[in-house]
């Protein structure tokens, strides 16, 4: 690997969240996905939202396997649903969608920061869908959920974010709790 691409800094971060069928990522797909660009005093700098098309019955046998997590999350549901049926469209065209703001908003040839909440399972959804966008992402991640445990474990300290259960918001979550932890820390 080259040395260059192996050590990248970037001063920009990509926040990303997926709502998904299910937690499987093989046998799940992609819904929705959100990408949030942020500096490192996590300051929006661009906002990205795509819709994936997937098909009715696959969706509703896959919401059928998770449907206590559904059951208790209808509005979520519903709209992802609707949401689906309205404005989806193929996987391909939203991962190209993804790569121009990528391309629009970091540094060409440097692998790009990752970050999120619980990152890793949107991640290998990620490597299973969109070969190409999971290519340009860097391999380390800046994973929320870390910080998380850490606070609760360790300091009994936790934020309550809003669970929105869809992407956009969630990020906007996510961000908000990062900040909370960060704000723990003495310098």
């Amino acid at each position: 690997m080259d040395k260059k691409l192996a050590n990248a800094r970037t001063d920009r971060i990509l926040w990303v969240d997926l709502e998904m069928t299910g937690l499987d990522p093989i046998e799940d797909r992609i819904l929705e996905v959100a990408a949030i660009v942020t500096d490192w005093k996590f300051e929006e700098l661009a906002t990205y939202e795509g819709v994936v098309k997937v098909g009715p019955r696959l969706m509703e046998r896959r919401m059928d396997v998770g449907k206590a997590f559904w059951d208790a999350n209808p509005e979520a549901r519903d709209g992802l649903i609707a949401q689906n049926l309205e404005k989806g469209r193929s996987g391909r065209i939203i991962e190209n969608e993804l790569l121009a703001f990528i391309d629009e908003h970091f540094e060409a040839g440097l692998p790009v920061l990752l970050a999120g909440n619980s990152i890793h399972q949107d991640r290998r959804f990620i490597a299973n869908e969109w070969h190409r966008l999971d290519a340009r992402l860097h391999y380390r991640m800046l994973d929320v959920t870390a910080w998380k445990v850490v606070f609760e474990g360790k300091f009994k300290k936790k934020f309550a974010k809003p669970e929105e259960h869809r992407a956009l918001g969630d990020i906007r979550g996510s961000i908000m709790e990062l900040q909370y932890y960060l704000a723990k820390v003495k310098v």
